[in-house]
């Protein structure tokens, strides 16, 4: 096991704004990559297969970080503070909705000590 942290981070646009929404948040790729603790951050789009007919936001970041601090840390980074503040919180702003959520590989209660 261990204690990396995947991140999912889905992306509705505004009706039109899906490809400048795109073109975007792949401007965030380059600096990203850079990070401590970085391991995997692309931005992907989503197509159609009859083998993969989920529901879904069509924009997703596929995120996989080091550990749970390396991942806040880039959270708070004025680059990303300004893309949600700009694209997603702001009225003018192209995504419509957002989803964020962050995983572990890790089952639940590893490493507890076991009762007796």
């Amino acid at each position: 096991m261990s204690k990396k942290v995947y991140c999912l981070a889905q992306f509705l646009p505004k009706k039109g704004k899906e490809p400048e929404l795109f073109k975007i948040l792949q401007s965030l790729e380059p600096n990203t990559l850079r990070e401590d603790g970085c391991i995997q951050y692309r931005v992907t789009r989503q197509i159609s297969s009859p083998f993969a007919d989920g529901e879904s936001f069509p924009l997703v970041f596929n995120e996989i970080w080091q550990s749970m601090a390396h991942f806040e840390a880039h959270c708070q980074r004025p680059e990303i503070v300004n893309f949600f503040q700009t694209y997603c919180v702001s009225e003018t702003g192209l995504a419509a909705k957002w989803n964020v959520c962050v995983y572990t590989d890790e089952p639940e209660n590893y490493d507890a000590p076991k009762l007796v």
